[in-house]
């Protein structure tokens, strides 16, 4: 059984359409308990929608992944000229993480011009193609890449085009304002002030979902609800390689948007973390296995890595070993 007392939010472990362990602990900081239809920023997962989004305009004509990213966006500086569209969707750019970009204050709203001059001030890390190197800045510019071939904002087309087709009635994107049921952020209890998700971290970060919208998600792109089969086998490819060992995982590469490896078992996953100020979560899909893992917290203090190591051992030990 896996040790879930450390968690505040809300975790899912489902095989088909069957629940094989739900949990939910902790307050929201807004009155009421977690629940399963508690609202968390979902933060880095954020990235799947964006890629899939990406790949929905690649679909249909719109854009294509080997555009140039100055094809999209003005005022690109001359060093991005090899990047494409691909480069930002397997984090292969060279763009610096927002470690790397200190000018921008995730808080306080920024219009599209400003976040690109800001970002375009630090000079690559590597060359586009060359390796993995996780840009959160490169995927905010995915986002006004949507924005432009698809001629409305990223908030409204991810809600039209993805969460309402796929009957994710919980899921939005951008300032939670006016939203019931979302929990807020907190480090060790207390709470921390939150990024703005209208505009800064649109693209990268800015999605708000359940445990339940969030499995159902994986459910709808494992039947090709969304997308092409072209486009899913390009989303989990391994198209850069990035090699890591966490949480009983080892991860080989990254495609669109998720990370592709192995668990214990040689059980072939899917997944992505996830964290903002206050929140932390994880996606991932046992794609052999029908199995889906989701787990959304609103502390950072939880212990993340010794629950998802244990609730990957009950997966196993109730079918998938």
């Amino acid at each position: 059984m896996a040790d879930m007392s450390g968690l505040r939010g809300a975790a899912l472990l489902q095989r088909g359409r069957e629940d094989l362990s739900t949990t939910v602990a902790g307050p929201t900081g807004t009155g009421g308990e977690c629940s399963l239809s508690t609202r968390f920023q979902v933060s880095s997962i954020s990235k799947q929608f964006t890629a899939a989004a990406v790949l929905l305009l690649a679909d249909r004509g719109l854009l294509s992944v080997d555009d140039p990213v100055s094809r999209w966006i003005d005022c690109c500086p001359v060093s991005w000229a090899p990047i494409t569209l691909h480069h930002l969707l397997s984090n292969s750019s060279g763009l610096a993480h927002w470690h790397g970009v200190p000018g921008l204050d995730l808080s306080q709203p920024v219009s599209a011009r400003e976040q690109v001059r800001i970002f375009a001030g630090f000079p690559l890390q590597s060359q586009p193609g060359e390796r993995f190197r996780y840009s959160s800045p490169g995927w905010s510019l995915l986002g006004l890449v949507i924005e432009a071939a698809a001629r409305q904002s990223y908030h409204q087309f991810v809600a039209r085009e993805i969460f309402e087709p796929l009957g994710m009635t919980a899921t939005f994107s951008g300032s939670p304002s006016g939203q019931p049921d979302v929990a807020l952020g907190h480090r060790a209890g207390t709470p921390v002030p939150p990024w703005n998700l209208d505009d800064s971290s649109r693209g990268s970060g800015s999605i708000w979902s359940t445990v339940t919208d969030l499995a159902r998600w994986d459910r709808a792109l494992a039947r090709g609800e969304l997308l092409s089969r072209a486009a899913r086998e390009a989303m989990f490819t391994a198209q850069v390689t990035a090699v890591d060992d966490d949480a009983g995982v080892h991860t080989e590469g990254y495609g669109y948007g998720w990370y592709i490896g192995h668990a214990a078992g040689g059980h072939r996953i899917f997944y992505h973390p996830g964290d903002n100020p206050g929140y932390l979560g994880l996606n991932a899909w046992f794609p052999d296995d029908d199995v889906r893992l989701v787990l959304l917290g609103n502390d950072e203090a939880i212990p993340a890595e010794q629950i998802l190591h244990d609730l990957i051992l009950m997966a196993f030990a109730q079918g998938m070993g």
